[in-house]
């Protein structure tokens, strides 16, 4: 006693093109969705009767069929192009830059992000590493689809994918911490006490909140948006007609020019930084947008960086150089990567770290020392590093399921629904149960309670973060 009903939503003009599979077997009622042509989520119930389960079933199946879905042929559509970044990378004529080691993450990457204690890269298979500061590989996830960008927020490593869906990396187990809408084609995202800001190939910015519901959008002037920074001050977007400034409630505060597109974005505290396609790299004051200085590269900018405070700046081009300048824009030197253009790039303690076209995190001495005896000829001995056979831990919405919680285990929350909406609230005294939680939305099941190692309070003080293990609990 089975039965498949296949259901699709393909709007034009880029907008929804999903899907929504109902299986009914016996007692069992399987559910898969997702974007057209890829694997999808699946969530799986068991009913007391098959009676029970095919109403169930019904049920769903008429839900979407009143959104709009309707009957089609699996297979029969593809799935939709996405935009990826790409760089003609040429070989730079300056001098070799001091590389202490490189890493081969075996496709070219987008992401990094360099933290107290690890450095991770993504690449546009999917695979995100995590390194030691002196490049020893210590983890690799596997994601569904090729890595935009990484992110942190506090404690939360979050990385962003071509699937329009943005992965929790903090535990064993990547989850879905955020699903973007459908009609959005990300370029890049970053996060601030749980308001996670996306900025798209149509020059849009769109946010939203911790429980990953929608806040605002707003169109730009431009398009092919491939800087989006979140601060306590809001939102800054960089296009192709430069950076606009929105507060936290989506009103435009201020917009400046640029001199060519935006192709990348930094901020520190006061400041935001945007390199564009006419080799510059702008400096701009966070509080009117006036700007503070300019720094001048020989070809377009695909990346860039700060020291703490804005003291140096660092910028990667398509001829694979590396710039550093003083902060009145002073260049103060230009050297070769020797692995490629940097897609993205990140400083901390003298080292510069870059990912690259060819697929390299690679790590620089930016010590001044190192910088004048490389500029001599002079190169520390490079280490090259291979991933190996540490194994990939996929994505995935399974979730280990306990019978009970005993103290000290951790902390029980629970799936409760309201407004039409499935949210998720702390159980375990000594918290807030009006509270929302920030919980993958795959997993979520109303009525369910879940074990959870952790669960802190976040920056702004309004909200739950889970941190670890997310057990259920039967």
């Amino acid at each position: 006693m089975s039965a498949t009903t296949y259901l699709e939503l393909s709007e034009t003009g880029g907008g929804a093109h999903k899907f929504y599979e109902v299986r009914v077997d016996d007692t069992e009622v399987t559910i898969t969705y997702g974007r057209i042509g890829e694997q999808g989520q699946v969530r799986s119930a068991t009913f007391a009767d098959h009676a029970k389960a095919l109403k169930a079933a019904e049920k769903k199946i008429g839900e979407k069929v009143r959104k709009g879905y309707a009957p089609a042929v699996k297979g029969a559509r593809g799935r939709r192009a996405v935009s990826r970044r790409q760089i003609v990378s040429t070989r730079s004529t300056a001098h070799q830059a001091p590389v202490l080691w490189r890493f081969a993450s075996g496709a070219p990457a987008f992401g990094i992000f360099i933290g107290e204690d690890h450095a991770w890269v993504g690449n546009e298979k999917g695979d995100v590493y995590t390194l030691t500061h002196d490049g020893r590989v210590t983890g690799r996830f596997g994601l569904p689809d090729a890595v935009k960008c990484i992110v942190a927020d506090d404690f939360w490593i979050y990385a962003g994918c071509d699937d329009g869906q943005v992965y929790d990396l903090g535990a064993k187990v990547p989850r879905v911490a955020y699903e973007i809408a459908d009609d959005v084609d990300i370029y890049w995202l970053d996060i601030h006490d749980g308001v996670l800001g996306v900025s798209d190939r149509q020059g849009r910015v769109t946010v939203v909140d911790h429980e990953d519901e929608f806040q605002w959008s707003c169109p730009a002037t431009g398009d092919s948006a491939w800087m989006v920074r979140c601060a306590p001050e809001g939102v800054f977007h960089g296009h192709s007609r430069g950076v606009t400034h929105y507060t936290g409630r989506g009103h435009r505060a201020w917009h400046a020019d640029t001199v060519g597109e935006v192709l990348f974005g930094w901020q520190e505290r006061t400041e935001v930084f945007a390199g564009t396609s006419r080799g510059r790299v702008h400096r701009f004051a966070k509080s009117d947008g006036r700007e503070t200085a300019v720094y001048r590269c020989d070809a377009p900018v695909f990346s860039c960086a700060t020291s703490p405070g804005g003291e140096f700046v660092f910028a990667g081009d398509n001829q694979s150089s590396v710039y550093c300048f003083a902060a009145d824009g002073t260049r103060l030197w230009k050297l070769a990567t020797g692995c490629g253009s940097a897609f993205s790039m990140q400083y901390r303690d003298e080292r510069l770290y870059l990912v690259t076209t060819d697929g390299s995190l690679a790590c620089l001495d930016a010590s001044p020392a190192a910088v004048h005896a490389a500029e001599q000829g002079q190169l520390p001995p490079r280490q090259d590093i291979k991933a190996g056979s540490i194994d990939r831990v996929e994505a995935t919405a399974e979730v280990e399921v306990v019978t009970h919680a005993a103290p000290g285990d951790g902390v029980v929350v629970e799936c409760v629904r309201e407004g039409g909406r499935v949210r998720v609230r702390v159980v375990s005294d000594g918290y807030d149960r009006t509270w929302g939680v920030q919980f993958p939305k795959n997993i979520r099941v109303p009525g369910a309670r879940y074990l959870v190692s952790e669960v802190l309070t976040s920056a702004g003080g309004s909200f739950y973060r889970t941190r670890g293990e997310i057990k259920r609990l039967r």
